[in-house]
């Protein structure tokens, strides 16, 4: 139980980081970022639906990403996300603080790479 707990704080605490991530490359759809996710990380991390539309509101909000709805002949309509160039600067300055704080864990708790 500990170690889902565990997870599931440490998702909680990455979450805007890899959503921004997914929207580096191109504009895409919850469902896509959610199945981008899972498939970059083997399936370790996963959101479910209900919880990562928040945070993409949330992001919206906050201006580091934009959303517009789009109509597709035969299918319905879905809300495309957008990086903004404030999220672009935001995802780098999170990478950059990530990487630091987790090059530290490593040497403090004694990891290897694989």
């Amino acid at each position: 139980m500990a170690d889902i707990q565990a997870g599931a704080a440490l998702k909680r605490g990455t979450a805007e980081l890899l959503i921004l991530a997914q929207l580096e490359e191109r504009p895409t759809h919850g469902y896509d970022i959610a199945r981008q996710i899972a498939a970059r990380s083997g399936g370790a991390v996963t959101f479910h639906v209900a919880s990562l539309y928040p945070i993409l509101y949330r992001l919206e909000r906050k201006g580091l990403i934009a959303g517009r709805w789009v109509e597709k002949s035969g299918q319905r309509r879905r809300r495309y996300y957008t990086l903004t160039a404030t999220g672009r600067t935001t995802l780098a300055t999170r990478r950059k603080t990530w990487s630091t704080f987790t090059n530290a864990i490593h040497v403090a708790a004694g990891l290897r790479h694989a």
